[in-house]
């Protein structure tokens, strides 16, 4: 059966769930202009996993209109379903779309979704505004420890170098993953303290951790 726009949109309107879906996938067939267009529908879909589906398309096809995507995105981190939320904030963030930064602030503070404080905190890296550095300083003390690991990351990718004090106590955390991922972001920050960090971390007793160090201070 060949894929077009009509026999997209004629699943899209289907009562059948696993018709939805279908589509949905499809339009990753279909040229960025129409399946855009498209996937607006879907996003407005009364199921969760068909928005879900959806808006984790919207990273590649919300470039064809970014003013539309920001409001799209923005109504999205309302939604009822974590994950759905979790999908906004990460497409806000692969599309640069800085006038988002308040809003992907405020959720973070009043969700009570690990999923979502994850990918707000993880997307902030990606969207690199300077004016998530006091956030990414507050996850860090996240009770979970994955959202403190993507705060390491985005630090790091925010490339403000006062971040490297702030990471410099996770240099001894008991989580070797911690650790290699903190190697990762003094890598990008660069500076003689970085430096003096990775040092230390090139003599970790996991050999990911201290060979990922070396390499560090290869580029130094």
């Amino acid at each position: 059966m060949t894929i077009n726009a009509e026999s997209v949109k004629e699943l899209l309107s289907s009562e059948d769930l696993g018709d939805r879906l279908r589509a949905v996938n499809q339009i990753r067939q279909l040229e960025p202009g129409i399946g855009f267009e498209l996937l607006q529908s879907a996003l407005g879909d009364r199921n969760a996993r068909v928005r879900y589906s959806a808006v984790s398309q919207m990273d590649t096809l919300g470039g064809q209109n970014l003013d539309l995507s920001l409001n799209i995105l923005r109504s999205l981190l309302n939604d009822p379903e974590p994950d759905v939320q979790a999908a906004a904030a990460d497409s806000l963030g692969a599309l640069k779309l800085h006038a988002a930064f308040e809003d992907l602030q405020n959720l973070y503070h009043h969700s009570n979704e690990w999923i979502v404080k994850f990918s707000i905190i993880a997307t902030l890296g990606a969207l690199g505004d300077p004016r998530a550095f006091e956030l990414l300083k507050y996850a860090l003390s996240s009770e979970n420890e994955l959202v403190q690991t993507a705060a390491i990351s985005s630090l790091g990718e925010l490339g403000n170098i006062e971040a490297v004090p702030l990471l410099a106590p996770y240099t001894t955390n008991p989580d070797w993953q911690i650790r290699y991922r903190l190697v990762q972001s003094l890598n990008v920050l660069g500076g003689a303290d970085a430096k003096s960090i990775l040092e230390t971390l090139a003599n970790d007793q996991v050999e990911a951790v201290a060979t990922e160090a070396k390499r560090a201070l290869s580029n130094f």
